[in-house]
């Protein structure tokens, strides 16, 4: 299977990546300290040797990224053509990360991660006035490859009950997955404490048994709370016009990996360290999900 000798012989050598396409984005979100930067389209032809570099490192799961990812398009191509280039290519999941508002028509993705943080009053608190547009792209999405992403941060805390109840009722989503606002420089005000983090991880594992559809790991909770996985993962990487990092872009933030909010960091660490309760629950989760 697919990865299985990274996770017995726990290397480092990566299996997740993930491309950024551009910092270009539409929205101006409290918590987001990468959007707008350069505001570059990376052209088509330097993403594609991206891709190449990343399957001939072995790596079979990869995501593209922005900014917002449906803004990027170069050489008459578009989102669309990339994921299929990408399948084409022999990436076995191919996943893209979206704001959600433009028209969801993607269904050669294996998810579409889609950003709602909250409840109407504090999403749009965090994003805009953008909830009902996404509601209703959702709604009109051409297939049910959606999974709700919302951060966790000191404005939506309360919300997160409310953002799986419409991940059950949307007949377009499969699940929501949670991650912690990572305190980027400037956004520290919105970090939660490692109380909050505890409290929201025993929210989230009672809705878990209560059967609503979450793409989180129970098992890797205290780790993400505790913040006590290893990191960074180096089973993941990314790639943003030609340069390649280690776990994420954060990683060259002096002290932001001691404050990792990002779920799958700690889930994939825990998993390429071996630990069979980890390993079993992301199998069981993601068979459900993907």
């Amino acid at each position: 299977m697919f990865g299985i000798s990274t996770i017995l012989f726990k290397r480092k050598k990566p299996i997740l990546g993930t491309i950024i396409l551009t910092d270009k984005c539409n929205l101006t979100c409290k918590h987001c300290a990468v959007n707008n930067v350069s505001c570059v389209i990376y052209p088509y032809e330097n993403i594609k040797k991206e891709m190449l570099l990343l399957y001939q490192q072995g790596i079979r799961i990869l995501f593209f990224c922005g900014g917002e990812t449906f803004l990027w398009e170069d050489k008459g191509k578009n989102l669309r053509d990339l994921v299929i280039e990408a399948k084409s290519m022999g990436f076995l999941i191919v996943n893209i990360v979206t704001n959600g508002t433009f028209k969801l028509d993607l269904p050669e993705a294996d998810l579409i991660l889609l950003s709602l943080d909250g409840t109407r009053k504090n999403h749009n608190d965090i994003r805009g006035n953008t909830y009902d547009k996404i509601l209703d792209n959702i709604s009109n999405a051409a297939f049910d490859n959606i999974c709700l992403y919302m951060a966790i941060n000191k404005i939506n805390i309360k919300d997160i009950e409310e953002v799986c109840e419409v991940a059950k009722e949307q007949k377009n989503v499969r699940a929501v997955s949670f991650n912690f606002h990572t305190p980027y420089p400037d956004t520290e005000s919105l970090c939660l404490s490692q109380e909050e983090k505890q409290s929201c991880c025993n929210r989230i594992e009672q809705l878990i048994k209560k059967g609503y559809p979450i793409f989180n790991l129970k098992s890797a909770f205290r780790y993400i709370v505790n913040n006590s996985f290893k990191t960074p993962c180096y089973q993941c990487v990314v790639m943003e016009n030609g340069k390649q990092f280690i776990c994420g872009r954060c990683v060259e933030v002096e002290g932001l990996c001691e404050s990792c909010g990002y779920f799958f960091a700690a889930e994939y660490a825990m998993v390429f360290d071996g630990n069979i309760k980890v390993i079993l629950d992301m199998l069981k989760t993601y068979l459900k999900y993907v």
